[in-house]
């Protein structure tokens, strides 16, 4: 405890001689490469003090799962006296996990710590266990570890590994004729679809290696991916058990697949906004009946309120929509048991 005390007592020397902004004889090269050490330095000391911080934060929060009420009432008091929030505590604690796991699991050496940003230290924490080695070592090399190199090394792991992709795809990943950051989207797309829908675009970038090959069957994945997701949501469909998988690969056969995609995520969304319109309809309805109880002739202004609001609340709703034409919208709804 006294070690810390006196620790505290010695300021960081963070004084940096930063270049005169208004010099003109500094190159422009020159000028931005001596603000760019001087961040580096920063991010370097705000990562390990980010790491600290999560630890105290999430010992805090275990004192009190342990010995206080399970509200945890004592951990957001002490956040409320610091003005922290519990989003930004959470992300600290997460950090200081994400730190731990790696040092503890030997991914990391501690003296490296300082050559990742903060970001790259987060982006590491979340990568596959080969890619945290591989950044790990090039830290301890002493290389400088930014959020764009952990992604880069893992797109690349990615394109190397993925038992999605077809052999033609993997050597010229391999000899860097296809790069990494076009086929790491494709690969996660992939994994979210049946392996019926993989096989499809597998056989249409092994005929056909390349960019633009790449960019569309992306593209077809994620229209894939996102009109399954849709379509499970949709009761009209899963009460009449329509095949979904046919429809797609018919959909895929003359080349509609977005437009039947769009169509199945509005029919998601719409029936998910009648359902919303209902609750809010109810609420209104509910609201209006008390308050109609608790007002009168000495309220006249609040009567009026109700008036022109409660319709809202009964069988038949009218709304004005303006635009080149005004148009009126009347919604019944009939509630049945």
């Amino acid at each position: 405890m006294n070690d810390l005390a006196a620790a505290l007592q010695q300021p960081v020397d963070l004084d940096f001689e930063l270049p005169d902004p208004e010099d003109e004889q500094i190159a422009e090269s020159d000028f931005l490469q001596q603000l760019d050490v001087a961040w580096q330095v920063c991010d370097r000391f705000d990562l390990q003090t980010e790491i600290w911080r999560g630890r105290i934060l999430r010992a805090i929060r275990d004192r009190e799962k342990k010995g206080g009420d399970s509200r945890g009432t004592g951990f957001l008091k002490w956040l409320k006296e610091r003005e922290i929030s519990k989003t930004q505590a959470y992300s600290w604690i997460q950090l200081a996990n994400s730190a731990d796991t790696l040092l503890e699991e030997g991914k990391l050496d501690p003296g490296s710590v300082n050559n990742f940003s903060k970001r790259a230290f987060v982006e590491t924490a979340k990568a596959p266990p080969e890619v945290q080695q591989m950044v790990s070592e090039a830290a301890q090399k002493g290389d400088r570890i930014t959020r764009r190199e952990v992604r880069q090394l893992s797109d690349e792991w990615t394109a190397m590994s993925s038992e999605f992709l077809p052999e033609p795809v993997k050597e010229k990943a391999a000899d860097n004729s296809l790069p990494a950051r076009y086929i790491a989207p494709l690969v996660k797309e992939m994994e979210k679809l049946p392996e019926s829908h993989r096989r499809v675009l597998q056989r249409d970038i092994a005929a056909n290696p390349d960019i633009d090959t790449l960019k569309q069957a992306t593209t077809e994945a994620r229209q894939l991916a996102k009109y399954l997701k849709s379509a499970a949501q949709v009761q009209a469909l899963t009460e009449e058990n329509v095949d979904i998988e046919t429809a797609l690969e018919e959909a895929q056969r003359i080349g509609c697949l977005s437009i039947a995609a769009d169509l199945v995520n509005q029919a998601s969304q719409m029936e998910q906004s009648i359902a919303k319109l209902y609750m809010t309809w109810k609420k209104i309805s509910n609201l209006a009946d008390r308050l109609y109880v608790d007002t009168g002739a000495s309220t006249p202004n609040l009567r009026a309120l109700l008036s022109c609001v409660e319709p809202l609340g009964g069988e038949v709703m009218e709304l004005q929509l303006s635009g080149p034409r005004e148009q009126t919208i009347r919604l019944q709804i009939q509630e049945t048991s």
